[in-house]
């Protein structure tokens, strides 16, 4: 995949003249290409999880349109969405969706074993660079919120994608595990040219973004 397009796109609960529609990936045109990084900044109530959630095929009650490589997604098949969820979009969700009752080795593997992208020492060695490997085989649930969103991430980098979209990814974690984390990600998303669409509540974060969309700027 090369590219994300969004075509006057908008939830059906917003009108034009709502507070949230000066969000700007809402009734624009906009284009999210391969190997370009974008910070996406509004506050709560704009619909950066609403986006998020229309990019990766699970709400369709939006107007306008979204294409993937000039291809409307209103028309993939089931099983060309879980092929594009395996290989070419990866998701860090504000809510996370972790197995609280699994271990982090097990919420981990859950993806890996889909796709084969690491073997089990790169995820040890990821783990530990995020300072999580004395967490490895401890329960999920167990875990603070900022580990959790770590885990999440490991997660989420133990795929091939040409997109990964991160969704308020390090709002329980500070500024050291911040730098950390975003080394990791910059790390994977240079080796497989992928673009990063990061939504923030308005925080900067270590990347090199090549754009800026927000609410109003």
């Amino acid at each position: 995949m090369e590219s994300i397009t969004l075509n006057g796109l908008h939830p059906s609960s917003i009108s034009n003249t709502d507070p949230a529609s000066v969000f700007e990936p809402w009734f624009n045109d906009i284009r999210f290409d391969k190997g370009k990084n974008c910070l996406i900044t509004a506050p709560s109530g704009h619909g950066k999880s609403s986006l998020f959630a229309f990019i990766f095929g699970e709400r369709n009650d939006y107007s306008g349109n979204i294409a993937f490589d000039a291809r409307n997604i209103a028309s993939l098949k089931q099983n060309e969405w879980r092929d594009i969820r395996r290989r070419s979009l990866s998701c860090v969700f504000q809510g996370l969706r972790l197995f609280s009752d699994l271990t982090v080795r097990e919420n981990i593997e859950l993806k890996n074993k889909i796709t084969g992208h690491k073997s089990a020492g790169e995820i040890e060695l990821l783990a530990a660079k995020a300072g999580i490997e004395n967490k490895i085989n401890e329960k999920v649930g167990r875990l603070s919120f900022g580990q959790q969103q770590r885990v999440a991430t490991i997660r989420a980098l133990c795929q091939p994608f040409d997109f990964i979209l991160l969704d308020e990814p390090f709002s329980h974690l500070d500024e050291k595990n911040i730098e950390i984390m975003s080394e990791l990600i910059s790390a994977e998303t240079k080796r497989q040219n992928a673009g990063i669409i990061l939504c923030s509540l308005g925080y900067e974060y270590p990347f090199r973004f090549d754009s800026r969309l927000g609410a109003g700027v």
